[in-house]
């Protein structure tokens, strides 16, 4: 029965229709054996709906620490006492030189992050803008960005007449799981900063991160969710559990149950660009490569916001050994 629901579930995707929640969940399911079937069809849906490309992007930590939100897998928080360094806004020279890097590393976009709850019109939203706008300069790099809540249009309508390519504002989670990881935002908020930024002709990039105590039946929840979102970029995320954090001692989730994560979404999502993306050095290890097998057309290279990712040369290795192509300096669009 599993493979028919497999082969069910393909050929209503790739003949334009969509797959339901109990279909998913039924997916998300499969054990041993089954996997594998399921991974061999995202695999030929990312094919179809994606081609044989995979998209790379790299970020800086432009604001480090000190963030008043408690998200309960962030080590930036301000409550948590989790050891990482704090520092204020980077200077534009600085970011230009992770630019270059990056650039140089082969990613097609560039995101400048910060921790804090959000932008609003001031100096700092100055700075950012002037950050972004030399990135956007360049000619050879999205800029891209993820700086948190945004409750006002203007400010989104700021970031896009600075050359804004794409912002990223992830769900996180489940709707039904978002109080369990924080309490000084709602589940709505993100859904408002995502209407800006969209209003405001920006791509959206949204995903969230797995493994953070949810139940599968929580996962396809959230990607269903995504679906109504309809991104033009979806990161998965796979938790790595921080010291100091309050999931500090949570397991991390299985390489198998990442793999099935990422084949159902793609069979959710699947004419969206699918991007793993932090957690999947510690979650995968030796099975990185299956993560494009299993439906993924991008992910992020270089390090990330407080942990050390796989060196690019690693990682074009990777793709070129599955017969895949990247295409260092030559940003991709974004937009579906």
């Amino acid at each position: 029965m599993s493979r028919v629901l497999i082969e069910q579930c393909f050929e209503k995707v790739t003949g334009g229709g969509a797959i339901t929640v109990a279909e998913a969940e039924g997916l998300m399911a499969l054990q041993g054996p089954d996997v594998f079937d399921l991974l061999a069809a995202a695999n030929r849906l990312r094919h179809q709906f994606k081609g044989s490309e995979i998209h790379l992007c790299s970020i800086v930590n432009t604001k480090s620490g000190g963030c008043t939100e408690d998200c309960s897998f962030c080590s930036q928080a301000s409550r948590f006492t989790t050891g990482v360094t704090n520092y204020g806004l980077l200077s534009s020279q600085e970011v230009a030189r992770a630019a270059d890097e990056a650039a140089q590393n082969g990613a097609q976009a560039f995101g400048v992050v910060a921790a804090w709850r959000g932008l609003k019109e001031g100096p700092v939203l100055d700075a950012v803008c002037e950050q972004i706008a030399e990135i956007a300069a360049r000619g050879d790099l999205h800029a891209d960005a993820s700086l948190g809540l945004i409750d006002s249009p203007v400010v989104a309508r700021r970031l896009k007449e600075a050359g804004l390519a794409c912002y990223n504002h992830n769900l996180e989670t489940a709707p039904s799981f978002f109080g369990e990881i924080c309490q000084t935002h709602t589940f709505a908020d993100r859904l408002t900063t995502l209407r800006h930024v969209r209003d405001a002709g920006i791509h959206v990039c949204c995903g969230g991160i797995l493994g953070m105590g949810e139940s599968p039946a929580q996962r396809v929840e959230l990607a269903f969710a995504l679906r109504e979102v309809a991104p033009d970029m979806v990161p998965m995320n796979f938790l790595d559990p921080q010291p100091g954090t309050p999931l500090e001692g949570r397991p991390t989730l299985a390489p198998m149950d990442i793999l099935t994560a990422i084949a159902v979404f793609r069979f959710v999502l699947p004419d969206r660009n699918i991007m793993v993306a932090g957690g999947r050095e510690r979650g995968l290890g030796p099975l990185q490569p299956l993560m494009f097998l299993a439906g993924a057309n991008a992910t992020m290279t270089g390090n990330y916001l407080t942990t050390v990712g796989n060196p690019p040369a690693t990682d074009h290795a990777m793709i070129e050994a599955l017969g895949l192509t990247w295409s260092p300096g030559e940003p991709v669009p974004v937009s579906l």
